[in-house]
């Protein structure tokens, strides 16, 4: 029985390309923890990473065939408006003779697999939820010729007919998934150490990937360290932990964190990860410092109260001011996950945002700046917030299998300042990947990148301001207006 695993080749947006969505829907380890769970029970398993060879669909298309695995199990990833150039490959492999059982795995295919069984014809079977377990099951089925029907998260066509669901149950002990597969030891070098969150914020697909709601398991500090120095041995001196949450809930989360601080210390290496505002104190980040931590996302959100508790995001502004100080006061800048525009926000919402965002000394940097003032929320099919507005009748349902969704927002005017100011921050992001611009990332000019942050900042306060005037919708004719101006006025600074 010869198995193959692949990370698919991604098409970056043009939309997209800088939404902090894309770190959970990429999903770095997903492959190599399918391909090491396979090759652990005996199966002869290739894992092609074409995600991380920039490979094309085309030559994708070509090794799979020529390997002619007898199951191809797929990390199905959302890659947004070019999603549908997946579903084409695999149309493509059949169409050209591939026999093999195509099953699907990951978020996105986990929380709309319904509709790809129901859409897409070359689809064998999707592994709904953690897949490690799952995914061995098939391939020991197929290998002795057995029924698909009763493995436990293995969704088929037979689903389509009850309304069952077929999430596998969550592994207790994530100590016993074999150690990722990796094909390459560059850069900064990914580490799962838990799984799942104990929060359940309504734009967030992980909690409803693994439990459907709040569960979060993490790896033993023995465990972690034994990879980690299994990595270290083959020359790997820099880390980056992929956890949605790092340190896990309450006092037995951070004694877990300070305990694995203690293994890791000694091993000399840097490591950055990502956490909740909540969990980080004195005593936490001395132990994180000590052992090599540099790096840290931290998921804010929002500076307003009312917006927090709209999303269901149990840590408020208070909170994160204070864990943001705490971070500086240990040499630690964090980058903050933050949603400036979502639609039940009102304006007052984003006046506190900005108020947040000035106050914490977080809009001093342009690349930073351009970011945290672009953001809108995502809704994808699978959140919380997805249900939720699609019983109050706002979606508009978009990409492949109606995965992602516009939501109407609650003030036509919120929406009017959520149009402008990023499209502010994307024409000032657009510019930084340009060599030939003077705030191109790698070597701008400081005078001209500290002008076009305080544009940035000036416009967005300006907009907000601007909106309020109005009395209704500011609508779309005087959008399309400001869209040119501000455009000329970049333009004009860049030169």
């Amino acid at each position: 029985m010869n198995v193959l695993v692949l990370e698919h080749p991604r098409i970056a947006s043009e939309k997209r390309f800088n939404d902090i969505a894309n770190t959970p829907l990429w999903s770095c380890l997903m492959g190599g923890y399918a391909a090491a769970s396979l090759a652990r029970e005996g199966f002869d398993t290739a894992f092609f990473d074409h995600a991380l060879m920039g490979a094309s669909f085309d030559t994708t298309t070509e090794k799979v065939l020529a390997l002619a695995p007898e199951l191809l199990c797929v990390n199905a990833v959302y890659f947004w408006e070019h999603t549908p150039a997946l579903f084409e490959f695999f149309s493509v492999l059949k169409t050209r003779g591939f026999s093999g059982h195509i099953n699907l795995f990951g978020f996105f295919p986990s929380l709309v697999y319904k509709k790809i069984l129901c859409e897409c014809d070359p689809v064998d079977s999707i592994a709904v939820g953690e897949f490690e377990h799952t995914l061995a099951e098939l391939a020991t089925a197929l290998k002795k010729g057995l029924s698909l029907e009763n493995i436990e998260g293995l969704a088929l066509r037979s689903c389509l007919f009850d309304n069952k669901s077929r999430m596998r149950k969550p592994e207790k002990n994530p100590d016993i998934f074999a150690f990722p597969q990796r094909t390459s030891l560059g850069g900064s070098v990914p580490i799962l150490a838990s799984r799942g969150c104990y929060n359940h914020c309504s734009f967030c697909p992980v909690p409803s990937f693994y439990n459907q709601g709040r569960l979060w398991r993490g790896r033993s500090p023995e465990n972690i360290a034994q990879e980690i120095q299994n990595l270290v041995n083959q020359g790997v001196k820099d880390f980056y932990f992929v956890d949605p949450n790092f340190i896990g809930p309450g006092k037995a989360g951070k004694k877990r964190t300070m305990d694995l601080m203690d293994l890791l210390r000694p091993m000399g290496i840097r490591f950055g990860m990502e956490t909740r505002p909540q969990d980080l104190d004195d005593q936490v980040l001395e132990h994180l410092v000590a052992a090599g931590f540099e790096s840290l996302l931290m998921g804010v959100e929002s500076g307003s109260p009312a917006v927090l508790a709209q999303i269901n995001k149990s840590a408020g502004a208070a909170v994160a001011s204070r864990a943001i100080f705490l971070c500086r006061k240990h040499g630690i800048e964090p980058e903050i996950g933050f949603l400036m525009f979502v639609p039940d926000a009102c304006l007052d919402d984003l006046v506190e945002n900005m108020k947040f965002l000035m106050k914490n000394t977080l809009l001093d940097r342009l690349d930073r700046t351009a970011n945290l003032l672009s953001h809108t929320q995502i809704v994808l099919a699978g959140t919380s917030g997805y249900a939720g507005f699609e019983q109050e009748n706002r979606l508009v349902k978009q990409g492949a299998f109606g995965f992602e969704a516009e939501v109407v927002f609650s003030d036509p005017r919120v929406a009017w300042a959520a149009t402008l100011i990023p499209f502010a921050c994307h024409t000032i992001l657009r510019s930084m990947s340009d060599p030939h611009s003077p705030i191109f990332w790698k070597n701008e000019t400081k005078e001209i990148s500290q002008k076009a942050n305080a544009f940035l900042v000036e416009e967005s306060l300006s907009l907000i301001s601007r909106a309020k005037e109005h009395s209704g919708n500011p609508g779309q004719g005087e959008a399309q207006r400001i869209k040119k101006e501000i455009s000329g006025r970049i333009k004009a600074l860049l030169n």
